[in-house]
């Protein structure tokens, strides 16, 4: 029996993937579960305009991305923290702060998709945080912390 996966599967296939299974094991589980659909010719030609269309908008989607991380590429963020008289920070420099530096420069990006590289920014100095603005695409920021 051919099936067509609506999720990911461990052992077994991904979305959209077209696999043969066991009879018992589509009809008995998959199916039912809602985990896949019976591949007929028609689901078949439909879910072939679906991939096409659903390409058609994430090439869209990874453009705008494209551009956006073109903007990032050359930012320079300034964060201020208070520190001692030795220059440590008094707690740390998180994605938090660079995410509201950010929306003060204009972009709205959400904290989720900032990693620091580093595990705790706990001095003044220049780092870098990687931006996850798409599954294929990333921007590289610069960031100074200073003392305030």
């Amino acid at each position: 029996m051919e099936v067509i996966l609506l999720q990911d599967i461990p052992k077994l296939g991904h979305k959209d993937d077209i696999i043969k299974v066991k009879d018992g094991y589509g009809r008995n589980f998959l199916i039912p579960k809602g985990m896949a659909v019976m591949a007929t010719p028609s689901a078949k030609k439909v879910h072939a305009e679906n991939l096409k269309q659903r390409a058609f908008k994430e090439e869209k989607i990874k453009q705008g991305a494209l551009e956006l991380a073109g903007k990032l590429n050359g930012l320079k963020l300034v964060i201020g923290a208070k520190t001692s008289s030795t220059g440590k920070i008094f707690g740390s420099v998180n994605t938090i702060q660079i995410a509201e530096s950010l929306h003060e420069k204009g972009f709205d990006i959400d904290r989720k998709n900032i990693t620091i590289p580093e595990d705790q920014i706990k001095e003044v100095g220049t780092y870098k945080a990687v931006v996850r603005l798409h599954r294929e695409v990333k921007a590289e920021i610069e960031f100074e912390v200073i003392a305030e």
